[in-house]
């Protein structure tokens, strides 16, 4: 007797948040080697739940009209999803409008270290570096 046959609930069925993964997506957001190496640091040092990426977002603020920020978070309805090097990026879609085709590094130098945005939807930036405008 053969057993019967279950189907896995979709992420709909279940409450979980539905992600966009598009392959036609791929390389619309990425992360250098370094950058990638310094986000598995962290998350290894904070003790971060696998099933958190970190979520890239833009937000209104900062001199020259907006900034970026970075934090790990857990997928959300409608997120953009990229996984590179192991690290999962989510992405919504208003911030993706800002950050399509950036590359984020990281970087050490004399006036500190941190993630730098490769961005180049952008028209300008701060003289900190830390805002952009579009």
């Amino acid at each position: 007797m053969s057993e019967p046959q279950t189907e896995t609930p979709s992420p709909s069925e279940t409450g979980a948040p539905v992600a966009i993964e598009d392959p036609a997506m791929i390389g619309a957001l990425t992360l250098t080697e370094v950058a990638a190496s310094k986000i598995r640091e962290i998350r290894d040092a904070e003790d971060i739940e696998a099933s958190y990426g970190l979520r890239v977002k833009v937000m209104g603020g900062g001199c020259a009209g907006f900034q970026y920020d970075l934090y790990f978070d857990e997928p959300a309805d409608g997120d953009n999803v990229f996984k590179i090097d192991g690290i999962q990026l989510f992405c919504d879609q208003m911030s993706f409008m800002y950050l399509m085709g950036t590359t984020i590094d990281y970087v050490e130098g004399l006036q500190g270290a941190g993630f730098k945005f490769l961005n180049p939807n952008t028209t300008g930036s701060c003289g900190c570096g830390s805002s952009f405008s579009v």
